[in-house]
């Protein structure tokens, strides 16, 4: 018996069936709580199926095995031109195995351990089927923090460790009005040839979790650097400075190249900034004067 949630994340229906009344229930996803939804009338973006009785394919080719920084992440290939995920955690044990068709909108998985390793699990599980899902529709989830300033959105992305949250708490701390929308994966469209950033369900180790839109003003990288100074990127260098950025499959044509099309579409749209910068008030302020409309 399947017990079926639905959801809008970025004005995006998705629905998730628990075969499991007992281990594997809403309890695992606290942090999709504010994106509840009843049964839409509209196309679902994707549907999952949690079923620990699934069992690996082997008609499956290694696409590669990679380290997201919270674990490595096993990618295989299926025969019918879909994907087989093996998702570990920091301690190297398998929290979900996750099986999807071609364009990731009807997908199973099977989740194992206790509910630490299946929350990590699941939510891994879902942030990657929504990212690849919404390839097919205009929809990219970044890797930044994101401020919400008035009407606006600024994400800051940067190299893990540089300083992209510490950024965002100077705004917070010094430019009044400045609130935190997403500190971790918001997500970003391009609809009726507007670019809106939203809050989404993962937002890293800040539990930021706002069913938010806005309107995407600019996207700044940030730097460290001995002294404060900011450039509006060309855009070679946008694109360039946002493709790591985003999540993607660069070994998957249609979605690399859906991705590389929504990107130069950004880059037409907004300007892109490097800010090379000290954790200082000054930073926030001269960042605040260059990409605030």
């Amino acid at each position: 018996m399947r017990n079926s949630h639905y959801f809008t994340i970025a004005e995006h229906n998705i629905c998730i069936n628990f075969t499991d009344g007992q281990k594997n229930t809403m309890e695992l996803l606290p942090s999709f709580c504010q994106f509840s939804t009843n049964a839409p009338q509209e196309e679902l973006l994707f549907t999952l199926t949690i079923d620990d009785t699934l069992s690996p394919r082997k008609d499956k080719t290694l696409v590669r095995k990679f380290d997201t920084g919270n674990g490595d992440t096993i990618v295989y290939q299926l025969s019918d031109g879909g994907y087989q995920y093996v998702i570990r955690d920091t301690h190297g044990r398998d929290c979900c195995l996750l099986i999807s068709n071609r364009t990731f909108n009807e997908c199973q998985c099977a989740l194992n351990g206790d509910w630490t390793m299946r929350s990590f699990g699941l939510n891994d599980a879902l942030m990657l089927i929504y990212a690849f899902a919404g390839a097919y529709h205009h929809t990219m989830l970044i890797h930044a923090s994101c401020i919400k300033y008035g009407a606006w959105g600024f994400p800051f992305t940067a190299k893990s460790g540089t300083g992209k949250s510490t950024h965002t708490a100077l705004w917070m701390k010094y430019i009044d009005g400045a609130e935190l929308l997403n500190d971790d994966n918001p997500i970003i469209r391009i609809i009726n040839n507007k670019a809106y950033i939203y809050g989404s369900p993962w937002s890293g180790k800040t539990p930021c979790y706002r069913n938010v839109k806005t309107q995407l003003a600019a996207i700044t990288t940030i730097c460290r650097a001995p002294e404060n100074s900011i450039q509006k990127l060309g855009p070679v260098q946008a694109f360039a400075s946002l493709l790591p950025a985003c999540s993607s499959m660069m070994w998957d044509s249609d979605i690399h190249n859906f991705l590389c099309d929504d990107l130069t579409q950004l880059i037409e749209k907004i300007p892109i900034y490097t800010l090379h910068c000290l954790p200082n008030e000054e930073a926030a302020q001269l960042c605040y004067k260059t990409i605030v409309p």
